[in-house]
């Protein structure tokens, strides 16, 4: 499937433990354009976790759909893109040199590329020679510890990127320090190849700003979603109003879809998307949280989820 790039693409961010299938089959019917998976270990996917590769399952409206890969040695990358051409459905092969965790980045992988730009660049190079995929995507930051983004960008649209996701932060930034938009427009001056805008992007008014200040062919979106998987919705629309009736269907049919995906485990595993949901002015807010802590039965959590929303 053709991404058109000549409207803002609007896309999911991925985020580990929440942006799993059932998330991603309910943030897709509010509008969202790209989903992608969650962050995927070259290193699993070379040896058949069976984790792993329930993690590459999608929803049938999922269309198009990323895959996100961590790792940084060639032959790693080679084989796990080899293991990703058997499945179709994918779209694109996104390559993670984001992720600010230390586990990842002491493995070498995800933001610790950002100080290895030959290494990004063979990472790249190999995706895009052994993919059977439509796109190559990747995932950036404006650097590790210092900004050298201009080189970083530079080096993704050579090694052969399709396009690229960038967040406006370092990796000593994490997710704390202020996003830099005036980096991103720059990044986004001096490529061909489409930019995506990603950090702190929450309403309706910022998607606007964001995408006019920085000229940004799209913008991605993560932790805002999480608790109001229709945000795009209201991005493309530009309006925040949302129907309480809207809320509980939507709330009702993601813990349905965990049940199916994940079978009873599902029902602890929704405990925090619970905790987000609540939050949106709900009187008893607290209460309610205290009771899902503690409920592990599906129909006993079905019927809170009734009760409060």
């Amino acid at each position: 499937m053709k991404l058109d790039f000549s409207k803002p693409i609007y896309m999911l961010a991925p985020l580990a433990g929440y942006t799993d299938l059932p998330f991603r089959a309910v943030v897709k019917k509010f509008g969202v354009d790209v989903t992608v998976s969650e962050m995927i270990s070259a290193n699993a996917l070379v040896f058949d976790s069976k984790k792993t590769i329930k993690m590459l399952e999608k929803s049938p409206d999922e269309n198009p759909y990323s895959v996100q890969i961590a790792g940084s040695n060639e032959d790693i990358i080679r084989s796990a893109v080899e293991k990703l051409n058997e499945h179709d459905g994918i779209d694109i092969i996104d390559l993670n040199c984001g992720c600010p965790a230390p586990k990842i980045v002491n493995n070498l992988s995800g933001s610790s590329l950002l100080t290895d730009l030959k290494s990004m660049a063979k990472a790249i190079e190999t995706i895009k020679k052994t993919s059977n995929k439509q796109y190559t995507s990747v995932k950036v930051r404006l650097g590790f510890n210092e900004k050298n983004h201009l080189e970083i960008a530079k080096i993704c649209e050579g090694s052969g990127a399709d396009f690229i996701a960038v967040h406006g932060r370092t990796r000593s930034g994490r997710f704390k320090s202020a996003v830099d938009y005036d980096a991103i427009a720059q990044m986004k001056a001096i490529l061909k190849i489409p930019v995506i805008a990603n950090g702190d992007i929450d309403s309706p008014e910022k998607a606007s700003w964001v995408l006019e200040y920085t000229k940004a062919d799209g913008i991605m979106v993560g932790r805002a979603a999480v608790g109001k998987p229709w945000i795009f919705h209201q991005m493309k629309n530009g309006s925040m109003d949302i129907d309480k009736g809207i809320i509980k269907d939507v709330v009702l049919e993601h813990f349905n879809q965990m049940i199916a995906h994940f079978g009873e485990y599902g029902a602890i595993m929704f405990r925090k998307h619970l905790h987000t949901y609540s939050k949106a002015g709900y009187n008893g807010a607290s209460a309610f949280r205290d009771t899902v802590n503690r409920t592990e039965n599906i129909t006993q959590m079905r019927e809170l989820i009734s009760e409060f929303f």
